[in-house]
């Protein structure tokens, strides 16, 4: 009898929930309207401190030149020799550069250092978004234990609803099968609740960005 009055009850409520409706408090939701507050700094300042509070590591460079000057310091202060490149672009840079990098894959297992490009750098996150449709396709974003991303600053958006409204327009009915963010090394606190990095990808991420500006500007 309990049981039965109780649900009585409920179906009761909402009967006349049904029958005596509430105005709709947003009658108009405007879904394109941004959710969140105007960045208080320009994209390229609120990405460095977003990245660098994730333990990524930023370089700004004013140019291409710039950025093999910096990444050839790099290369020496932690020694590395075995350093993997299989995007054209930039293969095209570091031997310009004059950099020695590998691209086979029958050398794989040797990697020390990937480098790439990515998709869009999300500045509020402080997040790389790259894509299977990248000439390195998937494993170079996990693969190597020192993951080195190129960017330039038009690819910097605010929010991550920028990122893929443009990865939609670029690749129009060719979305990418895997599409991801990285947002700094990665960790994990599994193992007594420890913070171990690199667990399952890169134990470093570097990013490199490149002021592009005067050029779109020209």
């Amino acid at each position: 009898m309990y049981d039965s009055t109780q649900r009585e009850k409920i179906l009761k409520k909402i009967r006349n929930a049904l029958i005596h409706k509430s105005a709709n408090p947003f009658p108009n939701p405007d879904f394109d309207a941004n959710v969140y507050k105007e960045l208080s700094d320009s994209q390229e300042v609120v990405f460095a401190e977003e990245f660098i509070k994730m333990a990524g590591k930023f370089v700004y460079c004013e140019s291409e030149g710039e950025f093999i000057e910096n990444l050839k310091v790099l290369i020496a202060e932690n020694n590395w020799s075995n350093i993997f490149c299989i995007e054209d672009g930039l293969k095209q840079i570091l031997t310009n550069g004059d950099i020695q990098f590998f691209s086979e894959n029958d050398d794989i297992n040797e990697i020390e250092v990937g480098l790439t490009q990515c998709e869009y750098l999300i500045a509020r996150l402080g997040s790389i978004m790259v894509s299977s449709r990248q000439q390195c396709g998937r494993r170079m974003f996990v693969f190597p234990p020192v993951h080195i991303v190129l960017a330039y600053s038009s690819q910097l958006v605010p929010d991550l609803k920028q990122a893929l409204a443009g990865i939609k327009q670029r690749y129009a009915d060719k979305v990418p099968s895997m599409i991801s963010v990285i947002t700094g090394p990665s960790r994990t606190a599994d193992i007594e609740k420890t913070l171990v990095m690199g667990a399952h990808g890169p134990k470093d991420v570097y990013v490199f960005l490149v002021d592009d500006t005067n050029e779109i500007n020209s």
